[in-house]
């Protein structure tokens, strides 16, 4: 089996209750950090057809409001929804786990991780 890799941002409040959740549970757990270690963008295109590129751009977050109109009215489909997650880590909703299976998700929900969680 593969191992656990969650992608996100050491202080994003979602990151670190998957992380603690994560722990709490034994579950040994690979983090790559989006502000060092940049995007993997190579993953891009295996994330966007496991959850979507809808979902897994942020359009909640403060990186998001932040963008000019015209960039945010630029991401219409995976293409520039991926350019645009290369040059913005930030406006990836997060975190992202590669779970041991295979399966990718995004966010954070306990019944969902517990599922994965016990697949490790």
């Amino acid at each position: 089996m593969n191992p656990i890799t969650l992608y996100g941002i050491p202080n994003c409040d979602t990151v670190k209750k998957a992380r603690t959740w994560l722990a709490g549970q034994g579950v040994e757990v690979t983090f790559h950090d989006f502000k060092k270690a940049g995007v993997p963008v190579a993953k891009l295109p295996a994330w966007m057809k496991a959850v979507g590129w809808e979902r897994l751009v942020n359009r909640q977050g403060t990186t998001w409001r932040k963008l000019d109109d015209a960039t945010k009215a630029a991401v219409v489909d995976e293409a520039s929804a991926a350019r645009l997650m290369a040059e913005q880590a930030s406006v990836i909703k997060r975190p992202v786990v590669e779970w041991a299976d295979g399966r990718v998700t995004v966010g954070f929900d306990e019944a969902a991780f517990a599922s994965h969680a016990a697949k490790a």
